[in-house]
Formats: C-alpha cells, structure tokens, sequence
C-alpha cells in the first residue's frame, strides 16, 4: 500500500466529512487507506462516519488522549508505505498526494514533506513552512523584526523566508495539519512525542527527524486549504496549554545549552505570555457582516432557487455549462458577495484554484461538498468556521 492517511477528529463533524470526501477523490488512483481516529468528540462525528462512509476504518477513542498519543495510535495501525498526518478541517485537492508521493521518491534524504495552506479566503497561511523556533528566531518574531528586515536570513528565519510561498525547498519545521512521510521514519523517531498533548507536536517531530541527518521539504506545487480556526478555538484552555507546548519543547531541546537557556528565561517566557495573549484575542468573537449576495458556481440552475429561499438573499447563477473561468470582473455588485462553489460539477482542485485567483478581491467562499446538504467555509483563520445546512 502507497499511503495511509491518518485524520485526528475532534467536534469537526462538518469538516470532517469534507476532508474526507477530498481526501477519497484524492486517493482514486493509488493504493491507500483513510484512518479517522476521534477523540471522543460529542457531536455526530461517529455517527456520520459510520453512515457515510462505513468501509473508512474509524476509531474511536473513549477520552480526549491529545493529539500525539492519538496519532501515534492510528499510525500503529497504518499499512501504507507514507503517511500523511492531515487535520480534519482541511480540503486536499484530486492531485495533491500523486504530486506529493512523485515528489517523495526522487529523494533519498527525505523526512517530512508539506505543502503549500491557503485559509478559507485563499490567502497563503506562512506557517506552511517555518524554521527551528530557537530563543533567537522566537525573539524576530516577538519583536516583529522578521517583517521589518523580510531579506536578511538573520530575521527571516522564523517562516523560512529563505523560500517564497512559491519555491519548494528544504525547511525546518512543518505543520502538522499536513505531514507526509514514511511510515518506517516516523515510527524510527518513535512519532509524535507523547509527553506533549499539542501545539508543539508538530516542531518536536520535525526538529527529531533533522537530527536524523534528513531533510524536511516544503513542497508548492500542491495547494490544500486549511480553515486553521476550526480545530481550535482560543480560549483559556488554548492558551495554557500553548504555555505548556513551549516549554516543553525549549526544555527537551534546549536546557543543555547554558546560552539558550539563559536566553530563554529572559525572551521566551515573555513570547509565551504575548503569543498565548495574542492568540486569546484573535480568537473572540467578532460582529460578522453577512453577505450582501451570493453567487452559485454550478451547473443545477434549481440548486440556486433551492438556496434562494434557504439563505432569503438574492443567489445569482454561474452556469458551468457555458462558462467554465470564474472571476472578479464577471461580478458586478463586488460588496460583500459569498461565492458558493458546488462540489458536485466542481472538482475540490478546481474550488481551491478559484479561492487562490480571487483572494483578497471582497469575496468569501463556501463549498457545498458532493452528496452534502450543507454549505460549508470560513472566512477568518482565527475563528470557527460556518456551516449552513440547505435541507
């Protein structure tokens, strides 16, 4: 088997059923397996999984056991030659793991290989690609001087700026909503260290498998939306254990080195604290302005009137049957208008490409996955994303 997927779900019910009806279109034309393993989430995630796609292997575990142990689990189970770590709020496209797993086998250092993340406005997430948060890189991105100096290797480390968004290259460190690597590594390095519930899962993993003498990969030429704000709301509890991820990960790595050590205890517990503040507040909830209008890329003419009357907003019709190219300039009242992307005559490639080519041009999205009766997206990082159910 070519690769196992291995998909951690907590309380994502929604979007974990888009992730996987990506990631099954995704594993058409290769051998692999789909692994969901649920943190005794309280919504219908299980439920869902049994109804909808009964021959996925889930399981389901009777308490949150954190984000390693759950992985490390599921991976035991694993057949595949690769595997690939995915978070469930994720939307991988038809090609993404053929371009991946092409890429793999060229190379014989390889370690981890991620890819390019775009949120659910199609803006390029930099945590796809970052370097060692060392007392020094963490203090440039504390102080904001990886923004003022972006061309000198000495500040730009903290997001591998060494690279541009469209450059594939050895990095550092990648995040954990997606890790593709092989399975026999992962498990040599002994997977994700269970000692830490989350958050700096992913940096530990990366920074063991360096020291391995292999070469982490950030890999562009595949692009997976990753709505981030959905698998983790920040509140209290996000920010204590953020506290305790950090900490972990500079007191595993770095207490045997008196300088960084000393440097440490003087910046890195302020960065602690303003990164724990910081990511509180990004989480509060904000006054969201709902669409103006929307627009229905599609090719059923009645799925329109259907959301017309369930959205009581004015839905215009994109016919894919006689225009395929969707873009700004064939929208003309540009205010607040919510692109609806239907799954069923759009491929996920072809709904990612038109959030990439229209980010930052006043529109939102929401994807209404194949057999779904939901429209689904987000249109902040920080946030949880919407689901509106259509039936």
């Amino acid at each position: 088997m070519q690769l196992s997927v291995i998909i951690l779900n907590y309380n994502v019910r929604y979007f974990l059923e888009q992730c996987v009806l990506s990631v099954q279109s995704a594993l058409e034309d290769m051998e692999g397996e789909i692994i969901v393993i649920d943190n005794n989430s309280q919504d219908d995630s299980c439920q869902m999984m049994t109804q909808r796609f009964p021959n996925i292997k889930l399981i389901q575990n009777k308490e949150n056991v954190g984000f390693s142990k759950a992985n490390n689990s599921a991976v035991a189970e694993a057949c595949g030659e690769y595997i690939c770590i995915l978070n469930p709020d994720t939307v991988v496209a038809e090609d993404t793991f053929v371009k991946v797993l092409a890429f793999a086998n060229k190379r014989s250092d390889l370690g981890i290989i991620g890819c390019k993340l775009i949120d659910g406005t199609g803006n390029f997430l930099p945590e796809s690609k970052r370097g060692v948060p060392t007392p020094w890189v963490a203090f440039t991105k504390i102080t904001g001087l990886y923004r003022l100096f972006t061309k000198f290797p000495l500040f730009g480390s903290y997001y591998a700026q060494h690279l541009n968004r469209d450059q594939t290259g050895k990095v550092a460190i990648l995040v954990g909503a997606f890790m593709v690597m092989k399975r026999e590594l992962y498990c040599e390095v002994g997977g994700f260290d269970e000692n830490c519930f989350m958050y700096s899962d992913d940096i530990d993993l990366s920074y063991m498998i360096s020291k391995k003498g292999k070469f982490n990969f950030y890999f562009h030429e595949t692009t997976v939306v990753h709505y981030k704000g959905e698998s983790t709301i920040k509140d209290g509890t996000y920010m204590k254990r953020f506290q305790e991820a950090m900490n972990f990960f500079y007191k595993k790595h770095f207490s045997s080195d008196g300088f960084s050590s000393a440097f440490f205890s003087v910046f890195m517990k302020m960065g602690i604290i303003f990164f724990s503040f910081v990511k509180m507040f990004q989480g509060k909830s904000k006054v969201k302005s709902s669409p103006n209008s929307y627009l229905l890329v599609s090719s059923n003419e009645k799925l329109a009137d259907k959301l017309c009357f369930v959205l009581q907003k004015k839905v215009s019709f994109h016919d894919l049957k006689t225009e395929k190219m969707v873009n700004s300039s064939s929208i003309k009242n540009k205010d607040r208008v919510e692109i609806i992307l239907d799954n069923e005559f759009l491929s996920f490639k072809e709904s990612i490409a038109i959030l990439e080519s229209l980010k930052n041009k006043g529109f939102t999205f929401k994807i209404i996955p194949k057999k779904a009766n939901f429209l689904i997206g987000s249109n902040n990082s920080s946030e949880r994303g919407e689901v509106i159910k259509i039936e």
